[in-house]
């Protein structure tokens, strides 16, 4: 049994099928002793794992819809308990009529009967099918993690990797970590127990290149984590950049849809406009932003303060540049000095980690010959920058643009063998990282303080514990499982 004791042994129903109608809708019942239920409402016994197709019944016998009812005994179900569910005709007067039946029929078996009671049949919580099944042993927290991610996958590469997790792919690479973290701490943990022997475990054990292996094992899982997690979470580009840089346009011309209005009129954009759209499997949420100036008119005022939010949370941002503009020798001065001046103000505003893509649009008006000559002696003092020349317009560069925003934020090129993941599982394998490497400074000191070595290697097999459910706290638990939609 799992460490988190079941607590409520109440049975649990919700309608387990999206809202709305549709063909079949599915109802779900969990919990000990639902053989009362099903005789109230089925009128006979259930062959296990058997689909029988029959009438469901109210209490004065009258029938409610007729469709078919499966029964899996406890422990071979999903959550492990004794599962009833009911499929029927999917309209959700009909599904809510069946829900009131089986609270009703639970309230009447309750009262008139002391065997194999229901003990109060109740509306089940979001997420809480799952997290009985996690409960009871049928399935890890990080596959827990991975119904919802499966659920919730937008691309196909996101709902491969997330069923590759629920699979337990994952997990088994958690595992992997694990035995060996483990073997390690029993050799010091026996060095600590034993001081008066001769022999060095340590040393005679190679514990130095134990450690080295662990810590090689563990960057490859970090490196595939990362990769799951872009999968599942997407990447947050803002594109900003002063007025009429063309914004809209390059988020029309990425969405391929009119999403945003374009117009010669500086200041049209007054909030943020979103899409998500994919490239190679990985969501991008692209967010289109007010123009970066000084304004004196109140709404714009409060679009371009949303504009510096959006920035400073964005995972990569594309600072889009006007190239007729900047090739304009009458405006160059003023426009080039308040794009450097933004440009210093995203910098300031920014982690290093987060790239800032330099786009310079409008390549079609002026010429790829002439643009690149405009903006060699600003491209030479940005070094380090990417720079891309580009038409919203006519579409050329937006190739580029999309494999490029890949690339500066890690992406690699999807494998069979990728699998979701969450940026709790990323913080936690960073925290058994700081950990390792921690232990790797004592077991390397001079005069090896090999408590604190073994406190280290405690505290890395506890992350590593946090990420299946192993060692994980119920207010985590409840957190996880309260974002599932009811009736998982």
């Amino acid at each position: 049994m799992n460490a988190f004791a079941i607590s409520n042994n109440t049975p649990i129903i919700a309608i387990a099928t999206a809202p709305g109608r549709g063909a079949v809708g599915i109802v779900r019942v969990s919990g000990p002793h639902l053989t009362p239920l099903i005789l109230a409402l089925c009128g006979r016994e259930l062959k296990p794992r058997e689909a029988t197709y029959l009438p469901f019944l109210d209490a004065s016998g009258t029938v409610i819809d007729r469709g078919l009812a499966l029964y899996f005994p406890a422990p071979h179900s999903f959550t492990g308990e004794d599962v009833l569910e009911l499929q029927a005709h999917g309209g959700p007067v009909v599904l809510q009529l069946l829900v009131t039946r089986c609270l009703e029929a639970s309230a009447e078996i309750d009262t008139t009967t002391q065997q194999a009671r229901l003990n109060g049949l109740r509306l089940a919580q979001p997420g809480e099918f799952t997290q009985r099944a996690f409960l009871n042993d049928k399935m890890d927290l990080a596959q827990a993690e991975a119904v919802a991610d499966l659920i919730d996958a937008s691309t196909e590469a996101a709902a491969r990797g997330a069923a590759r997790s629920l699979s337990g792919e994952f997990s088994k690479e958690i595992h992997t970590l694990l035995d060996a973290l483990v073997h390690l701490r029993m050799l010091v943990e026996a060095t600590l127990d034993f001081p008066e022997e001769e022999i060095d475990f340590l040393q005679k054990a190679d514990a130095t290149g134990q450690l080295q292996q662990l810590q090689t094992l563990l960057e490859r899982v970090m490196q595939r984590t990362s990769q799951g997690a872009l999968l599942r979470e997407g990447i947050k580009v803002v594109i900003a950049g002063q007025p009429n840089a063309g914004k809209s346009s390059l988020l029309n011309a990425l969405a391929g849809a009119e999403l945003a209005i374009v117009t010669p009129i500086a200041g049209t954009t007054r909030d943020k406009v979103q899409q998500t759209i994919q490239i190679d499997g990985v969501p991008l949420h692209i967010i289109d932003t007010a123009g970066l100036r000084q304004s004196d008119d109140e709404v714009e005022k409060i679009g371009i303060e949303r504009a510096w939010a959006e920035i400073q949370s964005a995972d990569a941002v594309v600072f889009l540049h006007d190239l007729v503009r900047w090739n304009d020798m009458q405006e160059s001065n003023s426009y080039q000095a308040a794009d450097a001046a933004i440009a210093d103000q995203i910098a300031s505003l920014l982690p290093q980690r987060v790239p800032v893509l330099q786009v310079w649009n409008k390549v079609d008006a002026v010429g790829p010959q002439q643009a690149a000559q405009a903006i060699a002696p600003t491209i030479t003092q940005m070094t380090d920058s990417v720079n891309i020349l580009l038409s919203a317009k006519s579409g050329q560069g937006l190739e580029t643009l999309r494999h490029t925003l890949l690339e500066v934020v890690g992406w690699q090129p999807a494998s069979e063998g990728t699998y979701i993941a969450r940026e709790r599982h990323v913080q936690a394998l960073r925290q058994v990282r700081v950990h390792l490497d921690l232990a790797s400074s004592q077991l390397n000191a001079k005069s090896q303080a090999l408590d604190l070595l073994a406190e280290e290697l405690r505290l890395a097999q506890n992350d590593l514990n946090a990420i299946t459910g192993e060692f994980t706290s119920d207010d985590l638990l409840g957190v996880i499982f309260s974002k599932f939609c009811i009736g998982k």
